[in-house]
C-alpha cells in the first residue's frame, strides 16, 4: 500500500512555529514514527508552501496511489482549486489538522475542501496523521 501525505504551507516550521498549538515534534518525527508504526506501508512526504504545487502533487500520486492524507494548512479554508483536483483524481483524501480547528478562528471553521474527502480529522496533533493512515488502511 501507498499513501502520499502532503502538508500544505508553513508546516516545515513544525516543531519551531507555535508549539502551543502544534507541539514541539517536527514532521521528521512524525514521519519516523509512523514508518515504524506502519511497515508495511509506503509513506511518501511532500510539503509546499505553494497552493499550485500542491494540486501538481495530487494530480502525479492521485491514479497510482492507495491514499492521500492531506494537511492543506491555510488553503483549506480558501481554495476551490485544491476542491478539485481532489475531486479530479481517484485516490481517496482524507483532510488533517493538527489543531481543533473549530477551537480557533472563525474563519478556520469552514473547509473548501472537506466536501471532496472521504474525512476530515482534526485536533489530535501529529497523532491526527496515524489516524488517517488507519481509516485509508480500513477503506
Amino acid at each position: 500500500m501507498k499513501i502520499q501525505i502532503i502538508n500544505g504551507p508553513n508546516i516545515n516550521l513544525l516543531g519551531k512555529r507555535e508549539p502551543g498549538i502544534y507541539g514541539s515534534a517536527s514532521m521528521e518525527d512524525c514521519l519516523e514514527a509512523l514508518r515504524k508504526e506502519f511497515p508495511e506501508v509506503e509513506i511518501a512526504y511532500y510539503q509546499s508552501n505553494i497552493e499550485g504545487k500542491m494540486i501538481d502533487k495530487i494530480h502525479e500520486v492521485g491514479f497510482d496511489y492507495d491514499g492521500i492524507v492531506l494537511n492543506a494548512g491555510a488553503y483549506t479554508h480558501t481554495s476551490i482549486a485544491l476542491q478539485d483536483a481532489i475531486r479530479a483524481v481517484k485516490t481517496p483524501t482524507i483532510e488533517v489538522h493538527i489543531s481543533n480547528v473549530h477551537k480557533r478562528e472563525e474563519f478556520r471553521h469552514h473547509s473548501m475542501i472537506a466536501c471532496a474527502c472521504v474525512g476530515v480529522i482534526c485536533g489530535f496533533g501529529l497523532d491526527s496523521y496515524r489516524l488517517a493512515i488507519e481509516a485509508l488502511l480500513r477503506l
